[in-house]
């Protein structure tokens, strides 16, 4: 029943903006999983489900732990260490880092497999990625500012 109502949370996330635990329990009964705020609570924590910016201010969750399947601390740590600032133009993500370091922070951020990236070409300090679409290039900016730390600068 667990794994099941937890897959059915991750679909849910995938195809709908959801914003609050209560909207989520409504997706959820209506999908037959009777539901509780705690157990939604519950799910959400063993899920490692965080929220992401979306259009107009607002938020959604999203699934930050597959993002990271097969990571390890090491990319993790290359991103942190080699992050200088980012930019984005439309859907074209530009990532600044500690000159030299652009190939191996590449590496890392293609290394989550993130869905929203199409692709990424490093120079010496310079990273452009591909981003789907102009959302996703926001949504990909905030889950690196996750890995990253807070108060990240922009380009």
């Amino acid at each position: 029943m667990k794994t099941g109502r937890q897959a059915k949370i991750i679909d849910l996330i995938s195809r709908y903006d959801i914003e609050t635990q209560e909207e989520l329990a409504e997706y959820l009964n209506r999908e037959g999983f009777q539901v509780t705020q705690a157990t939604i609570s519950r799910d959400i924590r063993e899920l490692k489900l965080t929220k992401i910016a979306i259009n107009g201010g607002r938020q959604k969750y999203a699934v930050m732990q597959a993002a990271a399947v097969g990571m390890n601390e090491k990319y993790l740590r290359v991103l942190r260490e080699g992050f200088v600032s980012m930019d984005m133009a439309q859907n074209i993500l530009v990532v600044k880092t500690v000159s030299g370091m652009a190939m191996a922070v590449a590496a890392a951020l293609d290394a989550m497999k993130w869905s929203q990236v199409a692709g990424c070409i490093a120079g010496d300090d310079t990273i452009l990625c591909a981003i789907r679409s102009t959302e996703e290039t926001v949504q990909v900016m905030e889950m690196i500012r996750r890995i990253v730390g807070e108060g990240i600068p922009q380009a």
